[in-house]
């Protein structure tokens, strides 16, 4: 079962004509109609009923029978414009040496932070980088007829955790359970079903390894019901449970600056970005987001777009924390962790086109490549904030946007 497409396929039902008596369903064909015919007379049945014109939309690259399996009722592909930063020196235990990082956005400047914050972590003699944990859960949620039957299906799945691993485990050749951990609410019961997925992002691998055990546990104990997917996983929602890891990789990177390369690359000593660093972390407070950090889900964004990663994920990888201190000698020292961070380098939108080459501008195409690109990923995001928070601590946020940034409707006042 395919935890964001249920039926399995693309059928939503019979079809139904519309006020003018033609069929107002997009158009299906045989075999969901990925055939580079059925694309194009897809995306002119569009233009015909919209007044669009989709020329652009229709010059692509992509195999279109390679889309099957990422989306339903395919009309082309958007563009997004890509740019590359670097050079990025990083320490890690999977990714080491020196990086030049793809990254799809249309917000101007953007690119040029993040290099400048990639250069000054190089020439301080670059970025460690470490994942210390990899894992992915989901939770599904089991109602009982009252509490002490909950609290029993509680001891029920720890006493039978070896036959629950057997039925998930019998759905994917690449998942392995590592736990099952019990959230009593009331008289229900919240069970996280932690895994680890090899080198993919996993969630459907997951929806139907914990699907399959579920319907083992409604079998073998008195349970009233179940929803394979509760919420409680934090997949693509911020919480705080996110800080504990679990939801994706624990990774984190740090980088010592002397006083001569943060005064060098970016025209601030390495007392103004701490106190920056203190006085944005009062405001956050007050606010009571959920971490902090000057802006993780802008790089993340690029960096997932560029690289075919599931974007709604950047909603619980860019939880975490940005940390600016001043060491004994007066240096800089800057660290970034993102506890669930998800990433992914083989499945989902990682195999074709585009995506595949940017993963191989990063040496991280395959198997065996998703901690490295983890470990790329937390030394980019570190980058953009050390720049981020330059801007801010020499008042040139603005001027930098101004400057980089002026795709945009001509203003009366504008010279």
């Amino acid at each position: 079962m395919n935890a964001e497409n249920p039926s399995g396929d693309n059928s939503i039902g019979p079809e139904e004509n519309g006020p003018d008596g033609s069929s107002d369903m997009v158009p299906r064909f045989p075999q969901q109609g990925f055939a580079p015919n059925h694309v194009d007379q897809r995306r002119r049945w569009v233009e015909e009923r919209t007044g669009a014109t989709l020329t652009q939309v229709g010059t692509f690259s992509l195999d279109s029978q390679q889309m099957r399996g990422n989306i339903e009722n395919p009309i082309g592909a958007v563009q997004m414009p890509l740019g590359v930063a670097g050079p990025l020196l990083i320490h890690g235990e999977h990714a080491q040496g020196t990086f030049y990082v793809p990254l799809a956005t249309t917000e101007g400047a953007l690119v040029r932070s993040y290099e400048r914050g990639m250069l000054a972590i190089t020439r301080a003699g670059g970025a460690v980088a470490r994942v210390t944990m990899n894992e992915n859960r989901g939770s599904p949620i089991f109602t009982c007829q009252d509490v002490q039957r909950a609290y029993e299906l509680t001891q029920f799945v720890q006493e039978n955790l070896t036959s629950i691993r057997a039925q998930a485990e019998s759905t994917t050749g690449h998942g392995k359970l590592l736990r099952v951990t019990s959230r009593l609410i009331g008289r229900d019961v919240v069970l996280d079903f932690c895994y680890h997925t090899g080198d993919a992002h996993g969630m459907n691998m997951i929806s139907k390894a914990t699907d399959a055990a579920c319907r083992w546990i409604m079998e073998h104990f008195p349970a009233d019901s179940f929803y394979v997917l509760s919420g409680g996983s934090s997949e693509k929602r911020a919480s705080g449970m996110l800080f504990a890891g679990g939801k994706g990789k624990y990774v984190t990177a740090g980088v010592r600056l002397p006083s001569r390369i943060t005064k060098t690359y970016f025209g601030a000593s390495p007392q103004q970005l701490h106190n920056m660093w203190q006085r944005t972390i009062l405001a956050e407070t007050s606010i009571g987001t959920i971490g902090y950090n000057g802006h993780f889900a802008n790089g993340l964004t690029a960096l997932f777009i560029a690289c075919g990663q599931d974007v709604a994920n950047v909603t619980n990888s860019a939880v975490g924390v940005t940390s600016f201190d001043i060491t004994e000698a007066g240096d800089l020292y800057a660290s970034v962790t993102l506890p669930s961070l998800t990433v992914a380098t083989v499945g989902g939108g990682t195999a074709g086109g585009t995506s595949s080459e940017c993963l191989h501008i990063l040496g991280c195409q395959g198997d065996a490549m998703a901690v490295k690109l983890a470990e790329i990923v937390v030394a980019t995001v570190l980058a953009g904030e050390l720049s981020f928070g330059a801007a801010l601590a020499t008042s040139e946020f603005v001027n930098a946007h101004e400057r980089y940034g002026r795709n945009r409707p001509k203003h009366p006042n504008d010279q």
